[in-house]
């Protein structure tokens, strides 16, 4: 979930799957269970910020689209944010358990199923309705929204923040930027760039 600087001619959904994919390569790290306890952290520490810019800018950007385009949009949308909340949770939880905790495992685990699940339903389901439904212009410029978005929005996860605009945290004052300083100062990486031995892309 790399920030772009433009996304050219890639519709959101382009950006999206693209995001899917950094975050299944983390997965797939992760299950070799190689490395560090502190490399493993840090995988983990991408993983949930990556999630959660990604979720931040569906509920913002995608799900209002579904909701206009889709005759069931309201009630996709609405199971895609309880399932973003539910991911949340345990990335919450994930966040407070050290690697060498046998629950750190179980807790990943469930993450990893969890978004899987998610990717399978949007890619196979919700991704094709939109660009059938959706002119290519709003889905090009829905993507240029997402990029900025994921530069701006949080990177914690805040299972009990409003989902549903107008009190959702991509509004809420600051919650990004105190993400941002936060892990600034705890030196937490939030992008695969920013993982220690990753050449810079």
């Amino acid at each position: 979930m790399r920030n772009r600087e433009t996304t050219d001619d890639h519709d959101v959904v382009d950006i999206l799957v693209a995001d899917h994919r950094e975050v299944e390569a983390l997965f797939v790290e992760l299950e070799t269970r190689q490395g560090t306890p502190e490399h493993r952290r840090h995988l983990v520490d991408v993983v949930i910020a990556e999630l959660v810019r990604h979720t931040v800018a569906e509920e913002a950007y995608v799900y209002p689209i579904a909701r206009k385009a889709l005759p069931d949009g309201a009630e996709i949308a609405d199971q895609e944010i309880t399932e973003h909340a539910d991911a949340e949770r345990t990335m919450k939880e994930l966040e407070a358990v050290d690697p060498s905790d046998p629950r750190f495992d179980e807790l990943l685990a469930r993450l990893t199923s969890t978004i899987r699940h998610h990717v399978r339903e949007e890619e196979n389901e919700l991704f094709p309705r939109l660009r059938a439904a959706t002119a290519r212009e709003e889905l090009i410029e829905a993507a240029d929204r997402v990029a900025t978005v994921k530069k701006i929005g949080p990177t914690r996860p805040h299972p009990g923040a409003p989902d549903h605009p107008p009190a959702n945290r991509l509004l809420a004052p600051g919650i990004g930027l105190v993400d941002r300083i936060r892990d600034a100062l705890s030196g937490r990486p939030s992008s695969v760039d920013e993982l220690p031995g990753r050449q810079q892309h």
